[in-house]
């Protein structure tokens, strides 16, 4: 029912709301920022609101469906594009949301990926500062821990773990505003990356997905002013 951007859209799969889509936050229009939610009833067609985010407005935030179903929002950017470490999670079984541990440093446009073990991984994005940091969200204690770093820093990035547990990444702006078409694996067994194959074409703001076949396609995006009609896939 509220026009919005920058949000974020998450498929829930527990509780009486399984199947619905959760939206949060966003922009609904310049310097209007958001913290309300709503949810998509695909057999109604329908949205319905559900409780509003508690901690803060945000946009350019993430949200990562963590194996016990609730739904972890992270970072972004708050009133005066302020960026915020604040983090929450909604829980579908009550519709409410409640305060769960800060990330160690404010980020924005960063990645958030769920790993096999049940943890998040945060990487990149920036804080008024490109960032390469990484950082590891554990929701049986609620609180976060340093992880290694990626070799670039790099924002408007993507991520998809790997049928193997990594996490390829990919892409994404560097601390000079060039477009980057680097690659780097997270190793979850050793908290470190490592280089791999680059793309053939440097994109930011482009889309990631992992294919059933263990291929991950990257489409999209742009560099310099150049809009992107092109994919590739990695193997």
């Amino acid at each position: 029912s509220t026009g919005r951007s920058w949000h974020t859209a998450t498929l829930l799969t527990t509780g009486p709301d399984a199947g619905k889509v959760l939206v949060a936050g966003g922009a609904s229009g310049p310097g209007t920022l958001l913290s309300s939610a709503e949810l998509y009833d695909p057999a109604t067609g329908t949205w319905a609101a559900t409780g509003a985010m508690s901690g803060v407005v945000r946009y350019v935030h993430t949200a990562t469906l963590l194996s016990n179903g609730k739904v972890l929002i992270v970072g972004g950017l708050t009133t005066g594009n302020v960026p915020i470490a604040i983090a929450e999670l909604y829980d579908p079984t009550t519709g409410t949301w409640a305060a769960t541990g800060a990330m160690g440093t404010a980020r924005y446009h960063h990645t958030a990926t769920l790993l096999s073990n049940g943890k998040v991984l945060v990487a990149g994005g920036s804080n008024g500062s490109y960032l390469s940091s990484a950082e590891l969200y554990d929701p049986a204690a609620g609180t976060w821990a340093a992880t290694g770093a990626m070799s670039t820093a790099r924002l408007y990035h993507r991520a998809a773990q790997l049928p193997n547990g990594m996490v390829l990444t990919v892409g994404g702006e560097s601390g000079s505003g060039s477009q980057l078409s680097s690659a780097e694996f997270y190793n979850p067994a050793t908290g470190t990356w490592t280089t791999t194959a680059a793309m053939s074409t440097a994109r930011q703001g482009h889309e990631m997905v992992l294919l059933s076949n263990g291929k991950v396609l990257a489409s999209g995006g742009f560099s310099s002013s150049t809009v992107h009609n092109s994919a590739e896939l990695f193997y």
